[in-house]
């Protein structure tokens, strides 16, 4: 099954044990990053750290590891592991302690990270979404691991016969339960602002830089309900699964329910930074 990382220590994941009374398990109290690992090298490692170094002020805990220790480990992990195409999940909570809501004075943090295989890139690309009200709490850009109404809205979906919900908040679309959002309309494309609504996705950042550079101008503004269900093309973002096009929303086709133009164009340009990255051309 793979070695993990638990506490200084690596060992196989079966031996990897956590207390009952870890405020992870209790609270929730914790934040994670998955990190995608390419020809056994960290994608976009410097802006992940950066996310993960935000997500733990944003819950008041202090950083345990430095950004050099950070790369050591999960180098080393991935090494463990077998190097290759991966993905490195890292989990930090607030520790073990008596149960209290309020945070323990003196408690070392619980720090775990483990790998596991990127998802293959389908054949025939294309998933479907469905539209769901945004139950979940105000700080969304904190990578918190109290993801039960993602879990929720995502089961929702699954239910519904489609891959993802995408997520509506006071008719303004936020992102997806485990994804943000893209959305092209007569050769335009958007996304939402960041903010307090949504994730900061390191994917999202990353392909709104590249079509910069490829001279496709992507406005980061508010997108309505209505821009959604009327969008050409709809594009999904994460670490793992890239940029995946939602080909049908609501059982309705969006655009001529097949990948559209503008994406076939983004993955081509995202494949090759990609490529580029594991020849050490691409940061």
């Amino acid at each position: 099954m793979g070695t993990v990382y638990l506490n200084g220590r690596y060992l196989p994941i079966e031996e990897a044990t956590v207390s009952v009374l870890d405020r992870g398990f209790l609270f929730g109290d914790g934040v994670y990053e998955v990190i995608p690992v390419y020809g056994g090298r960290l994608f976009r490692l410097a802006q992940h750290l950066t996310r993960l170094e935000q997500s733990l002020a944003g819950i008041r805990l202090a950083n345990p590891i430095p950004r050099e220790g950070w790369a050591a480990l999960f180098a080393d992990l991935v090494a463990r592991n077998g190097g290759g195409d991966l993905s490195v999940y890292l989990q930090v909570t607030r520790g073990v302690a008596k149960r209290d809501h309020a945070f323990p004075a003196a408690v070392s943090p619980t720090v775990f990270a483990m790998t596991s295989a990127l998802p293959e890139r389908p054949v025939q690309p294309g998933v479907a979404a469905t539209v769901a009200r945004d139950i979940r709490w105000d700080l969304c850009h904190i990578k918190a691991i109290t993801l039960l109404p993602n879990a929720l809205l995502r089961q929702q979906a699954v239910e519904a016969g489609a891959t993802e919900a995408i997520l509506v908040r006071h008719d303004v679309v936020t992102e997806g339960a485990a994804s943000n959002v893209f959305v092209v309309q007569g050769g335009a494309v958007a996304t939402p602002p960041k903010s307090a609504q949504i994730l900061p996705g390191i994917t999202r950042d990353l392909v709104v830089d590249l079509l910069g550079s490829a001279g496709i101008r992507c406005q980061e503004r508010l997108v309505t309900q209505s821009e959604l269900r009327s969008a050409d093309e709809i594009w999904l973002t994460s670490s793992t699964r890239e940029v995946v096009p939602v080909v049908r929303l609501e059982g309705v086709a969006v655009g001529a329910g097949v990948p559209g133009p503008l994406w076939h164009t983004v993955d081509r340009i995202y494949q090759d930074y990609k490529q580029r990255f594991r020849e050490g051309r691409a940061d």
